[in-house]
């Protein structure tokens, strides 16, 4: 299989395909020598792309959870300007 690089980086979607191989019960070593990837690669893909369970039954990846916190991180700071804004159109 060609194409599956971008540039020295795999594609999103080829990950995502040896990670569901993965799962459909292919051993890592079979996927690293079929493939051409390492196995801690494979590894690591496995873990970036397995789902985690929340209390409410719902699940996300630890990539979706890193943006998440990343939108919190921005929407805390644009409230903080906007406490500040109001703070100082108070005064006027």
């Amino acid at each position: 299989m060609t194409n599956h690089k971008n540039g020295n980086r795999y594609t999103d979607d080829f990950r995502k395909m040896i990670v569901d191989l993965y799962h459909t019960g292919q051993p890592v070593k079979d996927l690293s020598g079929e493939y051409g990837v390492s196995e801690v690669t494979i590894y690591a893909w496995i873990k970036k792309f397995n789902p985690v369970e929340l209390e409410d039954g719902s699940s996300m990846t630890p990539d979706d959870y890193a943006k998440l916190q990343k939108q919190m991180l921005k929407l805390q700071e644009e409230n903080e300007i906007l406490k500040k804004a109001m703070a100082i159109f108070a005064k006027k």
